[in-house]
């Protein structure tokens, strides 16, 4: 048996065997050399580890065991120091010597540091190993300021990372645009302007001059005499092939080692991979070439007959949070290409394909990359787009619905670009292998195994090829299909990580689905409200149509326009005006709702605008998740057994309590008496007038299962009782999960925990605060849609 040594464990070399021991586990014996102290992992998820998505442990590619496994020797935390070609041996910094027959150089790269004065001081890090990440996370730990020199992709993600470590960070960057090796102007702009409101700071069109210090990083000094203090410099200007050993013993090396397609260097028994290998005259930084370089060489190795490696078309994606982009192929028009541009500044979306005689030549994607992968399998492959349209951004007519999509995709198109797997590959193995999770899929393809990215494509197929045996719940036991995770964690993590929406939420905490689901995105929007109102704009794209509208939408399309009437009270003035517009839009329903207050039912969508425009009045909310309404009776104005005054307590919590969003609808009554004409047993908040004061009762419902209220307390004054329902409403914002009625919540949480925390008083108080800290940022929003309509009657009504 052949001895094939490999010097370097890191993911292009360790494929490489992968590709060998698929074709030919036998043929030969195998020593993997690595300096690292670490079996395989993946280098490029070091940044989701320092931006604390995920652990160490959790980016191991092969583990010890699988080493074992393939009767391979690793030898780990030790260094090649030479090759002997003629002895064919490689000699150890330990004094180890290895004879091969066949050898691979795998060293891949190191990372670029400057010469500046200061260079050497203890605080300087490269972004390149599990070393530098640890290093990197332990000064965040003591330390506040970080400078990242380089706005290219791993300087950006080293950035990220550092932020959400809690670091104050700037980016330096020479020139006028980040990432201009990927990105346009008008992209970078705008991948520039989300990464501030993140909390990144740039120093554009700097050149660092020195670093600052004694024995550790004091600042930086840039060539215009600017200084700029930190901790911690990151240097993240490129990558340096590590080629010194191949140079030593004689090969060739230009900027690296020089290989021909099927990976060889001019000495027959040596091959070359990964980042430390040029070919063609390219040496390649990204994983999906080397995965590529893999293969050829292990054609070559196992005698398979192929063409070797033809060269790689690049794409990028960018591991941010809050920064969806993908790039490949030309960046920039030329006298020969044509750009078809689709720019959306309001929504944050940018997209622009470059074509030359008809054929994809580049693609710039920001704000929205999910046709990344499908625009740059047409851009390899030569597609002829002439049977496209431009307004979709190259779709087909009619093709709308994703799992057509993927239906008609060939089996030969890269599903996962990191690592170059195949629709093919990932409907074979379903099959073959009886996987029915995406889990599983990773395992057996390593498809989605890297960014992640690719995670609703891998399960569209799932779907797709199993059809009802595929189960959708299977895939994940947290808040919805898009992550695992519970409301709990979620929350905690936007608290603890400081996030700042729902799209860095979604990236930060690897949602399968960058977009979001129906699920995730309404709730998510309802989180960042809660938690951040006075720094949280409300996304109106996520909420639900009705909210939008601010209609329920009826079976027949039309919807219902419900003005807010509070305590069912109305006036001569209001009535005519209702009636006046359901006979202008010929409405044909008028009802009196069982929430006391009068409905227009069978409004068209087009007529919404007008009829609220021309009735003048308050939404009653009859649509959304927040207080919907206060139901009850006239009390003591007028009923001989009325002991307060229900109908005014009614209003006065009405109008203390609207308009604030609830994880699902809540419903408030006030009875005059213990008659109960109002029916508050059954609200999610009720309140029974009685001679010394006024019951309070919680966690009713009146719907398909009926629960009766838990008995709170007795208060003396209506000023206690607004105060309770605040805090109430308040706790039941912050603690339970979106879409989640009272009831469920009062039995999940347990009454006497609410019971605790409400008869507090610090922590009643608190709840209060918060309230009517959230409540101002909807009154003022109201305020500001006033100004806008200009309408003195609604100006009117919310003088309260």
């Amino acid at each position: 048996m052949k001895k094939l040594v490999m010097i370097g464990n890191g993911m292009a070399g360790v494929r490489s065997i992968e590709e060998i021991l698929k074709r030919d586990p036998s043929r030969y014996e195998i020593t993997i050399i690595g300096d690292e102290a670490h079996p395989n992992y993946n280098r490029i998820m070091l940044s989701n580890v320092l931006q604390g998505k995920t652990a160490l442990d959790d980016i191991t590619i092969n583990d010890w065991s699988w080493y074992k496994v393939n009767n391979i020797n690793l030898m780990t935390g030790e260094k090649v120091t030479s090759i002997d070609r003629e002895a064919k041996s490689v000699t150890t910094e330990k004094g180890s010597e290895i004879p091969y027959d066949i050898l691979i150089i795998a060293t891949g790269s190191s990372s670029f540091i400057l010469p500046l004065p200061g260079s050497d001081l203890d605080g300087v890090i490269g972004f390149r190993t599990i070393e530098d990440t640890e290093k990197m996370i332990e000064i965040a730990e003591r330390k506040k300021k970080a400078v990242v020199i380089g706005g290219g992709l791993l300087g950006l993600e080293a950035a990220r990372g550092l932020i959400d470590r809690g670091m104050d960070v700037h980016v330096i960057h020479l020139l006028p645009t980040l990432m201009e090796q990927q990105l346009d102007a008008p992209a970078a702009r705008m991948l520039k302007k989300d990464l501030e409101k993140q909390g990144m700071k740039f120093k554009m069109e700097k050149q660092t001059a020195e670093i600052l210090g004694e024995t550790a990083v004091e600042g930086v000094r840039f060539n215009d005499g600017e200084e700029l203090a930190c901790d911690l410099v990151v240097m993240a200007v490129g990558i340096r092939p590590n080629a010194a050993l191949a140079k030593a013993c004689g090969l060739e090396v230009n900027r690296a080692i020089v290989v021909d397609d099927h990976m060889r260097t001019i000495d027959p028994a040596v091959y070359a991979v990964g980042e430390c290998a040029e070919h063609r005259g390219m040496a390649y930084g990204l994983v999906a070439p080397l995965y590529e370089q893999g293969q050829a060489l292990a054609d070559a190795l196992t005698g398979r007959e192929s063409e070797g490696y033809q060269g790689s078309i690049l794409s990028t994606q960018l591991k941010v949070a809050g920064c969806d982009l993908f790039s490949g192929g030309k960046i920039h028009e030329d006298d020969h290409t044509e750009a078809i541009v689709v720019q959306d500044a309001v929504a944050g979306v940018y997209k622009k394909i470059l074509v030359e005689d008809n054929k994809i030549t580049g693609i710039v994607l920001y704000g929205d990359a999910s046709d990344g992968n499908r625009l740059f399998s047409m851009l390899k492959k030569g597609t002829d787009i002439s049977e496209f349209t431009t307004a979709a951004v190259l779709q087909k007519a009619g093709e709308t619905d994703d799992s057509a999509l993927l239906a008609e995709m060939p089996a030969d198109e890269t599903v996962c670009g990191c690592n170059g797997v195949t629709k093919g590959t990932i409907v074979q193995s379903i099959l073959e292998e009886n996987l029915t999770t995406f889990d599983d899929v990773k395992k057996c393809t390593k498809a989605g195994g890297s960014c992640g990215k690719c995670r609703p494509m891998v399960e569209g197929l799932l779907s797709l090829t199993l059809g009802d045996g595929f189960d959708a719940s299977a895939q994940t036991s947290g808040m919805c299909e898009c992550t695992d995770l519970s409301r709990d964690e979620v929350v905690d993590q936007i608290k603890d990580k400081g996030l700042q929406s729902p799209m860095e939420v979604r990236y930060v905490l690897g949602f399968k689905n960058p977009e979001g689901c129906s699920k995730c995105r309404p709730a998510l929007n309802y989180y960042m409200r809660m938690l951040r109102p006075t720094e949280y704009e409300d996304d109106k794209s996520s909420r639900f149509v009705n909210e939008r509208m601010e209609g329920n939408i009826q079976k027949d399309g039309t919807f219902s326009v419900i003005p807010r009437m509070y305590g069912g009270v109305t006036s001569a003035d209001d009535l005519i005006r209702m009636g006046e517009v359901a006979k202008k839009y010929h409405v044909p329903l008028v009802k009196v709702t069982g929430a006391s207050r009068i409905g227009l039912y069978g409004v068209k969508k087009e007529d919404l605008p007008h009829v609220w425009e021309e009735l003048g009045m308050r939404s009653g909310y009859a649509y959304s998740k927040s207080l919907r309404n206060v139901k009850s009776c006239v009390g003591s104005r007028y009923c001989r057994f009325g002991t307060q005054d229900s109908l005014g307590l009614g209003i006065k919590l009405e109008k203390e309590l609207e308009m604030v969003d609830t994880p699902h609808k809540m419903k408030m009554g006030v009875t005059g008496c213990p008659r109960n004409c109002a029916e508050v047993l059954t609200k999610d908040f009720g309140v029974v007038c009685v001679e010394n004061g006024y019951q309070l009762y919680i966690g009713g419902n009146g719907g398909t299962e009926v629960r009766e209220c838990d008995y709170l307390k007795i208060v003396a004054s209506e000023e206690e009782v607004v105060t309770y329902a605040k805090a109430y409403t308040q706790y039941y914002r912050e603690t339970a999960i979106y879409g989640e009625r009272t009831a469920p919540w009062v039995e999940r949480l347990g009454i006497e925990t609410i019971k605790t925390v409400l008869l507090d008083d610090e922590h009643r108080d608190y709840y209060v605060h918060r309230f009517s800290e959230a409540r101002d940022t909807y009154q003022e929003a109201w305020g500001t849609a006033l100004k806008k309509q200009d309408n003195k009657n609604l100006y009117q009504v919310i003088k309260i």
